[in-house]
């Protein structure tokens, strides 16, 4: 049995962070946000995390695959900044959309990668008939160091797919392959607050390395070149890093989907590519065919070669679009992000 994906749902927040702002304060050249290709982020407000934007992205999946609880066989949750260090994310929002019980659940690590891993597992587990229809989840808030420079790109979003059967679905996954090495780019060590990155070396043998061989790891073993495919998305550390890999690719640029397409509205971790695909799914025609990169530092990338079906364009109608969510946006101060996130620890007994 082939698979596909039967629904997607994503969630952004409205609120908004200036890069240049971000810039100014932390004493940066006023140059660096258009060199990152930056112009502002999405930023959680005090009242969300990653589960909640996770519940809210899932249950919209989940309404435009006309699925209940009782069709989810497999709930994975793929995130690098959950609520609770040591309890899963998945049963809280799997209880919170009314999935069965007799269900597999769990959560998923690999810095940004985890969702796409997800995605990896739920087609094996459709493929062989071990389950019907599983629910992929990618949420993250943003995890910085204030000043530092993932400060300008670390943004708060969530993504969510049922992956099931491929007949009647909104896209037929048709390959995938994963490509994974030991690269020690990007880490946070335990009771580390935030993450701490390699600078330069996160570009290459990290990203560059990882999503350029996974890439041509898949078309090799299903014969496809680049001229087959109309559409590709590639995880989203910055503006600029997923129209690099294209001209490495040999991929025109009018055929790359940078971020979220235009705004790009930062790297929101593990739903960073995989809201690139929610918007594709919502915009591009029937017959379309997709090449999906994901990465994550450690390091490794999911490559997939997925379908568009004559059924996307109806079902993008059961949900809010992507596109909405972007342009739906409310500027927000830094003190205000700083408030929101807790970065402001109170001095409490003087």
């Amino acid at each position: 049995m082939d698979a596909g994906i039967r629904g997607w749902g994503a969630y952004i927040p409205r609120f908004r962070l200036s890069a240049s702002e971000i810039a100014a304060l932390w004493g940066y050249d006023g140059r660096l946000p258009k060199a990152l290709g930056m112009a502002e982020k999405s930023v959680a407000e005090e009242d969300e995390d990653a589960v909640t934007m996770g519940w809210y992205a899932a249950r919209v999946a989940m309404r435009r695959a006309g699925a209940s609880g009782d069709d989810i066989d497999a709930v994975f949750f793929g995130t690098e900044s959950k609520p609770y260090a040591v309890k899963p994310s998945a049963t809280i929002v799997a209880d919170a959309l009314g999935v069965k019980r007799r269900k597999l659940a769990t959560d998923l690590e690999f810095a940004c990668r985890a969702a796409g891993e997800g995605m990896r597992i739920s087609v094996g587990l459709v493929k062989s008939g071990l389950a019907r229809n599983t629910l992929v989840i990618g949420s993250d808030t943003a995890q910085a160091n204030p000043g530092d420079l993932l400060d300008f790109t670390a943004s708060s979003g969530a993504v969510a797919f049922v992956v099931g059967p491929a007949d009647g679905s909104a896209a037929a996954i048709e390959a995938s392959v994963s490509y994974v090495t030991d690269t020690p780019d990007f880490w946070r060590r335990d009771r580390s607050p935030y993450p701490e990155h390699a600078e330069i070396f996160t570009g290459e043998p990290a990203y560059f390395h990882h999503i350029v061989s996974a890439a041509r790891l898949l078309m090799e073993e299903t014969g496809l070149k680049v001229e087959d495919f109309d559409y590709a998305i590639f995880h989203q550390p910055n503006g600029r890093f997923p129209l690099q890999v294209a001209r490495m690719l040999g991929i025109p640029q009018e055929k790359v989907v940078p971020g979220l397409v235009t705004p790009y509205i930062g790297n929101t971790y593990n739903a960073s590519a995989l809201l690139g695909l929610a918007k594709l799914l919502e915009e591009a025609p029937p017959k379309s065919r997709i090449l999906l990169v994901t990465f994550g530092s450690g390091a490794g990338s999911d490559a997939f070669s997925i379908v568009v079906q004559d059924s996307a364009p109806e079902l993008a109608k059961r949900g809010p679009r992507v596109a909405d969510m972007i342009n739906s946006r409310v500027q927000v101060s830094y003190s205000e992000y700083s408030k929101f996130r807790g970065l402001l620890l109170r001095n409490i007994g003087g």
